[in-house]
Order: structure tokens, then C-alpha cells, then sequence
């Protein structure tokens, strides 16, 4: 980012709609049948492990993180990820997900899955999880399920399905 002043800061209530116009322009009224929605359908993003990125005012780009259980395995759902088109290219999308990991796992947090690409995230410590290792919810491309293990081991003895953790369901 040597040519722009970028600020990551942690998203606020105040954020949602221009979050929400942002996910509108990059990924368009489909994004709304993928199995990583329909977790979001009961459980809240966490304001203080999400986060924005700004360039002065404008907002170029965000990530959100809510909590998941993956069997009985706590963990958290990172998602979306998104800049805008003409900021892509230049470091936002890893300051967000280094911002992200690194409050994660200061918070104690120990696991994060995604669905995604394992050769852009595999740069930040995301796998992909072994085959039958964990289910989700509707329609998915198994490979695309990543994980990142924020505590050594943490993903060893964990299986089955991914689901909002309702201890913090709306």
C-alpha cells in the first residue's frame, strides 16, 4: 500500500449500510443462496473481530467474522471478504485478514474456516479441510471449505457439521 494512506479499523453499527452497498456491487443478489449465507441467516457478525478499510473516508473494502460451531468445536466463520474493483491488487484484502486472524486469536479464538480460495488464503495460514471432516448447509464446493488453526492443533480432533452457534443467535 505505498501509494495510499490505508486505515483498518473495527466496523461499527454506523457501517452496515455502506457494507451492505459494497457486498451489492461485488457480488450481486447471488450471493444470498451460498451456504455461507444461510449461517449468517441466524447468527450476527462480531463487530469487534470485523472490520473495515478506508482510504480517508472512502470505504474499499471489509471482512466479518461471526461465530460458528464446528461439531461441538467452537470457531469462527470468516466473511465476507471484499474490496472494491479498483482497490484490488494492492494489499487491502491481506491488511483486512491479518487485522482479522490477529484479533481472533488475541481474543483467544483458535479456529477459522472460510469458503474461498485456497491459493489467495493459503498465503495467511488457511488449508483446506480434509474431505468428510465437516459438512455445511446447502450447496458447497468442499474443496473451497478452509481452515486456519490460530492455537497449534486446534482443528486435530474436530469434525462435523458447521453451524451458527446459537449461544449467540439474535
Amino acid at each position: 500500500m505505498s501509494d495510499l494512506s490505508l486505515t483498518i479499523l473495527a466496523e461499527t453499527a454506523n457501517d452496515a449500510q455502506a457494507i451492505e452497498r459494497l457486498h451489492e456491487r461485488t457480488f450481486g443478489p447471488g450471493r444470498f443462496v451460498l451456504s455461507a449465507y444461510r449461517l449468517r441467516e441466524h447468527v450476527d457478525h462480531l463487530l469487534e473481530l470485523s472490520f473495515t478499510a478506508r482510504i480517508g473516508t472512502l470505504l474499499v473494502g471489509s471482512v466479518r467474522q461471526l461465530p460458528v460451531c464446528v461439531g461441538d468445536t467452537k470457531a469462527l466463520l470468516l466473511g465476507p471478504l471484499t474490496v472494491e474493483p479498483p482497490f484490488r491488487g494492492r494489499g487491502v484484502g491481506r491488511a483486512l485478514l491479518d487485522r482479522a486472524l490477529k484479533e481472533a486469536k488475541a481474543r483467544g479464538h483458535r479456529l477459522v474456516l472460510l469458503v474461498g480460495d485456497e491459493a489467495y488464503y493459503s498465503r495467511v495460514g488457511f488449508k483446506a479441510v480434509p474431505k468428510g471432516r465437516a459438512t455445511m448447509p446447502g450447496p458447497v464446493n468442499y474443496d473451497r471449505l478452509l481452515v486456519a488453526e490460530l492455537a497449534d492443533g486446534a482443528f486435530t480432533d474436530v469434525s462435523g457439521a458447521i453451524r451458527p452457534d446459537w449461544s449467540m443467535a439474535r
